[in-house]
This record gives C-alpha cells, sequence and structure tokens, in this order.
C-alpha cells in the first residue's frame, strides 16, 4: 500500500508539471501523514544528510569550471581543432560537431554545457553553409547525448557517490564506450551527407592544423590533469574539480583574456543557479529514497527481479529497456540517484562489474538527453537553433538509432568499458 501510494502520489504531481525534487518531496511527506508516529522534521533532516557529503561537492564545482570554458574562449578553440581536423571530409561541420564535443567533454562535465557551448558556434555555421537547420539541430542534440560518456561527467560522479565505486575508474571507463558513440555517430553522418549531398570544407594545410592544435593544447590538457590527479592519488574527485575551476579561470582570464572581473558575477549566478536545481533534487531524492529503503521497497523489487532474471544478459536487457523509458520523462541527475540503489545491489548479486554497469547506466541516460519528451540536449539545442522539437524528430531518428547500437555493444561487451581502467591497475 505504501509503495503505491508513494508512487502514485509522485508520477500524478509529475503529471501535473511539478518539478521532480519538488514531486519526491511532497510523495514522501504524503507517505509520513499517512503513516503517522514520525515527525515531518525528518525530512529536513535526511535532506540535509543526503547533501552533507565531501564527494558531492565536486558537483557544482564542474558545473562551474564548465561554465569558465564555455564563456571564456576555450569552446571556440576546441571547434577550430576539431575543424581542422575532420571538417574536410564529407560533411566536415557535422563532423566537427562532433569531434567538439568529445574535446568540450572533457573539460566541462555537463552535457547541456556542451550542447549550448558547442551548438551557439555550430549551428549558424551549418545553416549558413546550407545544412537544414533540423538536421544541425539534430547532430548537436546527438553529440551532446554522447558526450556525458566523455569524462568529466556529472552523473558519473553522483553514481559513485550512491554506489561507493571508484569515481577516477568510472571516469577511465568512460573513453572508450565514449569514442564508440562517436565514431558511430560520425559514421551515420557521413552517411546522411553523401545521401543529401552535403558540403565538404577545404583541407587544412599543416600550418592552419600546428596553429589550431597549438591554440587547443591548454584546454585538452585539462581531462589528463582530472584524471591523473584522481587515479595517482594526488587529488580526490572534489580536489580535482576545484582544480578545473582555477585552471579554467586562468585560461580564460589571463592567457586568453576573453572573461573580464565583470562577466563574473553573471557567470557565478549561472553556475549557482545550476547548482541550486540539482541540489534540491539530491536533497529530495534523498528523503524519497530513505522511504522506499524504510519500506524494503528495494529488497522486495530484488527478490522479485532474481525470480524474473536469473542470467546477468537478461538482467541487463531489463536494465536498458528500463532506463531508455525512465530518460524520456525524468532528467539524467533524478534519474541516476533513484535508481542506482535500486538496481545496483541486483547487479551485484548477479556478478556484474559495477564500474562497468556504471557506465552501461550513464550510456542509457546519454540517449535520454536527445529523446523527449525530456530531453535536456534536445531542448538546448533547438532552443539555440529557433525551431520546435517536432521538427527536429524525423532527422534526428537515425543517430538515436545508431546510439542504441552503440549502446548494445557497451553493455554486452564489458572490455570495451574495462580496458583502460585494468590498464590503471584496476582489479575488479
Amino acid at each position: 500500500m505504501i509503495f503505491w501510494l508513494l508512487f502514485l502520489t509522485f508520477c500524478g504531481l509529475l503529471a501535473l508539471s511539478f518539478p521532480i525534487g519538488v514531486s519526491m518531496g511532497l510523495a514522501s511527506m504524503v507517505v509520513l501523514v499517512y503513516k503517522g508516529g514520525m515527525p515531518l522534521t525528518i525530512l529536513a533532516q535526511k535532506m540535509f544528510t543526503g547533501l552533507d557529503s565531501f564527494p558531492l561537492l565536486a558537483v557544482p564545482f564542474f558545473i562551474l569550471a564548465g561554465c569558465f570554458m564555455e564563456t571564456g574562449g576555450i569552446s571556440a578553440r576546441l571547434v577550430r581543432f576539431a575543424s581542422v581536423l575532420v571538417g574536410h571530409v564529407r560533411g566536415g561541420l557535422a563532423h566537427v560537431v562532433i569531434v567538439g564535443t568529445i574535446f568540450f567533454s572533457g573539460v566541462s562535465g555537463s552535457s547541456a554545457a556542451d550542447t549550448a557551448a558547442i551548438g551557439s558556434i555550430m549551428i549558424p555555421s551549418m545553416t549558413k553553409r546550407g545544412y537544414p537547420k533540423p538536421l544541425s539541430t539534430a547532430i548537436v542534440a546527438a553529440a551532446g547525448g554522447m558526450g556525458v560518456l566523455i569524462p568529466p561527467c556529472i552523473i558519473m560522479v553522483l553514481y559513485g557517490i550512491a554506489a561507493n565505486v571508484s569515481i577516477g575508474y568510472l571516469f577511465a571507463g568512460g573513453f572508450i564506450p565514449g569514442a564508440l558513440c562517436g565514431l558511430s555517430l560520425m559514421v551515420m553522418v557521413y552517411l546522411v551527407a553523401k545521401r543529401d549531398g552535403l558540403p565538404r570544407e577545404e583541407r587544412a594545410t599543416g600550418r592552419e592544423v600546428l596553429k589550431a592544435g597549438s591554440q587547443a593544447i591548454l584546454p585538452l590538457l585539462m581531462p589528463i590533469i582530472i584524471l591523473g590527479g584522481i587515479l595517482s592519488g594526488v587529488c580526490t574527485a572534489t580536489e580535482s574539480a576545484v582544480i578545473a575551476v582555477v585552471y579554467g579561470a586562468f585560461l580564460s582570464m589571463v592567457i586568453y583574456r576573453e572573461l573580464h572581473l565583470k562577466d563574473l558575477p553573471g557567470l557565478l549566478t549561472t553556475a549557482a543557479k545550476l547548482t541550486g536545481m540539482i541540489m534540491l533534487v539530491v536533497g529530495m531524492s534523498t528523503t524519497f529514497a530513505w522511504i522506499v529503503t524504510v519500506e524494503r521497497i528495494p529488497q522486495m523489487i530484488t527478490e522479485w527481479m532474481l525470480t524474473m532474471a536469473k542470467e546477468p544478459w537478461v538482467f541487463l536487457i531489463f536494465t536498458n529497456i528500463l532506463m531508455l523509458i525512465v530518460g524520456m520523462f525524468i532528467d539524467a541527475t533524478p534519474a541516476m540517484i533513484t535508481f542506482t540503489p535500486i538496481l545496483f545491489p541486483i547487479a551485484m548479486k548477479l556478478g556484474i562489474d559495477p564500474i562497468h554497469y556504471g557506465v552501461v547506466l550513464v550510456c542509457n541516460l546519454g540517449v535520454g538527453f536527445v529523446t523527449p519528451p525530456v530531453g535536456t540536449c534536445l531542448y538546448v539545442a533547438s532552443a539555440i537553433a529557433g525551431i520546435s522539437i517536432d521538427k527536429v524528430l524525423k532527422p534526428l531518428m537515425p543517430f538515436i538509432a545508431i546510439m542504441l547500437i552503440a549502446l548494445l555493444a557497451v553493455t554486452y561487451l564489458p572490455d570495451i568499458t574495462l580496458f583502460i581502467p585494468k590498464l590503471l591497475g584496476y582489479k575488479g
């Protein structure tokens, strides 16, 4: 009875367009009132407990680092470098979007920031070169969804905290799956470009490649600094996020001088708003998860799942179906926080590697970033292009299809994920 009251209240509030964090909090309050015997102040206590976490401080710092990268001229330099590398291929600017997103994902930590930074530069450029605006928007959105696998990644941090898994090894595990998804999108771009006769750019000279590479090398050092610091034990994920902020501010304000002191209040306000939204969801989800745990709902689901899915491959199919559906209706942050405590214990009982399983969850939610009605990257790209989402859906479908094929490869070939972590000393 409690499960259905909690679930139906939560879904009902979502259907009424309440924010997901508020929906979680109100659903938890309704259950406490129904049960009686517990003061409502326990909601605030649990919310504070959920936010009182040192690793969770990595989230606002990675968001702030992404803001510096987006507004300080760094994204433009990364896009230029991507352009000289792949712009001469058929559909060159579309390939630049994907490669540029891979580069920028390695420094921002946020798929929405990746999409906004790359989309604001590339969608107007692609439109001027004759690319249909719906297609340009679809490519930018799909690239943003793919970019969630490239470390650093905020939802990987949240999974690492919820599952008590090494965030450094999670970051390392995302490199090859992210590259695989990026290459898959580039294959689809080439096929679409050949079909539609999309233009290619002039091949860059050796001097142009060297110049663009020299301008991009400092931003490209960011993921090396972050991952190297974590895995070497020099710093934690939170401390590496602080280093990312300092490094991003140094590049933007001292080296490139495209960000000035007068720009800082607006930038800090933007970062604070994004952090507040995420932290509200994290805090409310803690109270929600506490009630779920007290009512033994995870144990009941685990027992039911183990009778239905006794083999790891069956459970992974269930995970993919569930998370793809969830990703269509719930943003990645609350989805990861809500479902990790439920699904992770089952995966461990079935002998699935925790790093591999985390990357599978992230890959699923990456597809969710581009699927309506709650596709964050899709909304951001459409807003930049100034067109409605329904016009983007048709050209987007082939890219979603290729992302699903890449997801299956990541799901059932764990060595794709675990190769780099094992090179770095991960024992499994």
